[in-house]
């Protein structure tokens, strides 16, 4: 029977014949090589088939028919420093800009009455130095009086100065009519020399100019000093 009608085997190998010849390539893979008649020529062929070896090859690899496993998807690492970095950065920003917004002077958190346009050192000053001034700025037609940690201090009205006068300051707390303002400064010749490390106490009073002191208001803040 020739090559080309020559039944096969199951799993696809052709059994060898008188007209055939298995041999082993050069792939470690068996070859069949079939002679037969080419029906155009006349002339005989021969034809090489593969057998469908699975066999393992002999140099020690394993052979795999499986399909490629799909490629996975790259991920992404996360730098732990930077990702700190960026938090804090973000957290300060958001103070910041909290602080823009909220932000009030000292003179606003303390809720000034109508008459006090500035106090200072201002409420609840933390940071204050021991022969800072005491200063307060009325609204213009007041006066007023100060008494700091308990003391009374005695009350000097400052006429206002002629170009190229000099004029001495007085120990006590200057009432300057002009601007309606009340300054203390520490001496050695005032009630008080200095102020001491600690809490410290002002007490204002204030009325309108043309009414007595019995009709005076009050206003008392803290500072501290360092």
């Amino acid at each position: 029977m020739p090559a080309r009608y020559r039944l096969t085997r199951p799993g696809g190998t052709t059994p060898p014949g008188p007209d055939s010849q298995a041999t082993l390539g050069d792939d470690g893979r068996n070859h069949l090589v079939r002679v037969g008649i080419s029906a155009r020529s006349g002339h005989p062929v021969a034809v090489t088939e593969t057998s469908a070896d699975t066999t393992a090859p002999d140099d020690g690899t394993e052979r795999s028919d499986a399909p490629p496993s799909p490629a996975r998807t790259p991920r992404w690492r996360v730098d732990k420093t930077l990702l700190i970095a960026a938090i804090v950065v973000g957290l300060g920003l958001a103070l910041v800009v909290r602080g823009l917004l909220i932000s009030v002077t000292g003179d606003a958190r303390a809720h000034l009455p109508d008459a006090v346009e500035r106090v200072d050192p201002v409420p609840e000053a933390t940071q204050v130095l021991s022969q800072t001034n005491v200063f307060v700025d009325l609204v213009p037609g007041y006066t007023g009086s100060l008494t700091i940690d308990g003391v009374a201090l005695e009350t000097a009205e400052m006429p206002p100065a002629e170009p190229g006068q000099q004029m001495s300051i007085p120990p006590t707390v200057v009432y300057e009519p002009g601007n309606a303002t009340l300054t203390f400064t520490p001496s050695d010749v005032a009630a008080i020399t200095e102020f001491d490390e600690g809490v410290h106490t002002v007490v204002l009073r204030f009325w309108k100019l043309d009414e007595t002191e019995a009709a005076a208001r009050t206003f008392t803040w803290t500072f501290n000093v360092v």
